[in-house]
């Protein structure tokens, strides 16, 4: 945001003060978004962030259900199933002054599908977006694509001109250390107004009193301080005295504490979200072990034998308290195409696992790193250390390196760690969207998260065929079909489903969402 946006951002709120008591929400979490440009990063926090600032055509409530945002109604065209249309929100202006219109929604889309934009994906299967009229699109597909909607509840949409006046048409090279002006820079149509932002220290919003959605939400928040801290005793002090009063990222020793304090409240919920271990099984030879001309995770025995190294319970008790549930598949219970049966289906068996890795060539092990972020999920180095010793039982010896996840993810999307842990939140509700980024092989606009190396073409054309499969059944059993050779080949080690603690004071007012995406808009203060 420019200067002069930021003076008339604050003297907005200071006028408003008339009209609405000034209630600040004083927020923390373990870390900070990635960047604030709509298209650079498809990551749980960063989206938070900017969806206090910007908005997609169509958003997820605070349930999960859809929520008209920038479009008003969506339906496919009754001529050509392969047309989406939108009808777009009339009145709207972005935080700059700027309307808002059709040509902001076919730029958007269009910045959406560039090379360095990690939100392509989502839109793999959009050819074309076009402006009927200034609040009409059409979006075309490649084939009837039945859950389109879904895959639009995080693209966001910019202004045409305040992208090109700032030179930010293009999508900041995030994994290449690029800094843009979207970078820290902002012009939304969302609820709140970016004021500053400090990357690391401190982003502060306003409400945006011009906002469309004005008296359609609480937007009782006037004034929104997040701060990441990366430390969980140092939340958890700053919670306790009052220094915030909105915590996210609650460190599960410390629930009881938080509960039983005065004026302090913990709300808790299962997350839409999955916790494991990647490896690059792709590669002849790999540099993060100690094994000269082979990968040990080339074997399928060798990644079977690490899942059974994994004791779920052990960790769901110990590091996590009770506060996750153990997962034997890359999957959600929320999502389409996941079952009990593949959810159950993780052992730990030491004697298994050590009879597969001799069975492999490997009974007296090996030595690999194993990289992990300390500051993006609950527990995540504690997770990895405890790993560390269950490998260690079947001769796997692990150097653990844990650092920020701002290091950490672009080793994965670079191709640069050859074991690694991630988490993975599915926002469409549908198998289709963990494939498309963790099954498929890495291409320019898909597969872009599989570090795995793993590429089957068969089944990659499975992958590519259900954004256009109206036959909902057929669709379902392909997607079976997919899970069957994902479990049978051991392509990821599932350790959990994260289960989610906000910690707030009493007058804070919202209910846990499965997305980990709090939307200040919906909160009550009292």
């Amino acid at each position: 945001m420019t200067k002069s946006k930021g003076l008339l951002a604050l003297a907005a709120l200071l006028s408003s003060t008339t009209l609405a008591p000034a209630e600040t929400l004083r927020w923390a979490r373990a870390g900070d978004a990635l960047t604030l440009d709509p298209h650079a990063q498809n990551e749980g926090p960063t989206h938070t962030i900017r969806h206090q600032i910007y908005e997609p055509l169509i958003i997820r409530d605070m349930t999960g259900a859809f929520e008209p945002a920038l479009a008003t109604e969506w339906a496919p065209k009754e001529d050509d199933p392969n047309v989406w249309v939108f009808k777009l929100r009339e009145g709207v202006k972005f935080h700059g002054g700027e309307d808002f219109t059709a040509e902001d929604v076919v730029f958007s889309f269009e910045r959406a599908k560039q090379e360095n934009s990690d939100m392509k994906e989502l839109v793999s299967s959009v050819v074309e977006v076009r402006a009927v009229d200034d609040y009409t699109v059409e979006i075309v597909t490649d084939g009837p694509n039945p859950i389109l909607p879904s895959n639009l509840t995080n693209q966001y949409i910019l202004d045409k001109g305040w992208a090109e006046a700032n030179n930010t048409v293009n999508v900041q090279d995030f994994e290449g250390g690029e800094i843009t002006f979207a970078t820290t820079n902002a012009n939304g149509t969302g609820p709140y107004i970016l004021q500053s932002r400090e990357p690391d220290v401190k982003t502060v919003m306003v409400r945006n009193e011009e906002y469309w959605g004005r008296d359609k939400f609480p937007m009782e928040v006037s004034e929104i301080v997040y701060t990441p801290i990366q430390n969980a005793a140092t939340r958890v002090a700053a919670l306790l005295s009052g220094e915030v009063n909105f915590l996210q990222d609650m460190p599960v020793q410390d629930l009881e504490r938080v509960s039983g304090a005065d004026g302090l409240v913990v709300k808790k919920a299962p997350q839409n979200r999955v916790i494991f271990f990647g490896m690059n099984m792709g590669a002849d030879d790999i540099e993060a072990d100690n094994v000269e001309g082979a990968n040990p995770l080339a074997d399928k025995r060798v990644r079977k034998a690490m899942s059974m190294a994994i004791n779920r319970d052990a960790i769901q008790q110990v590091v996590m308290r009770g506060q996750s549930e153990p997962a034997g598949m890359v999957a959600p219970p929320f999502v389409n195409g996941w079952t009990a049966e593949m959810d159950g289906a993780s052992v730990t068996d030491i004697e298994g696992a050590k009879a597969l890795m001799a069975e492999a060539g490997y009974s007296d092990g090996f030595s690999i790193r194993l990289d992990c972020p300390n500051d993006r999920y609950i527990n995540d180095e504690a997770i990895c250390q405890a790993a560390v010793g269950m490998f260690g039982q079947i001769g796997v010896t692990v150097n653990l390196d844990a650092k920020p996840k701002a290091q950490h993810f672009p080793l994965i999307t670079d191709g640069k760690s050859d074991f690694y842990m991630l988490g993975w939140g599915v926002p469409t509700y549908d198998s289709e969207y963990i494939f498309n980024f963790l099954v498929h092989g890495r291409e320019a606009d898909i597969g872009t998260w599989n570090a795995t190396g793993y590429d089957n073409d068969d089944l990659d054309a499975k992958i590519k065929s259900l954004a256009s499969n109206v036959d909902l059944d057929a669709r379902n059993a392909d997607i079976a079909a997919i899970w069957d050779v994902v479990q049978d080949e051991t392509l990821y080690i599932p350790i959990h489903h994260q289960v989610l603690n906000w910690g707030m004071g009493e007058g804070v007012g919202i209910e846990v969402d499965p997305e980990d995406q709090p939307k200040v808009k919906y909160f009550t203060m009292n």
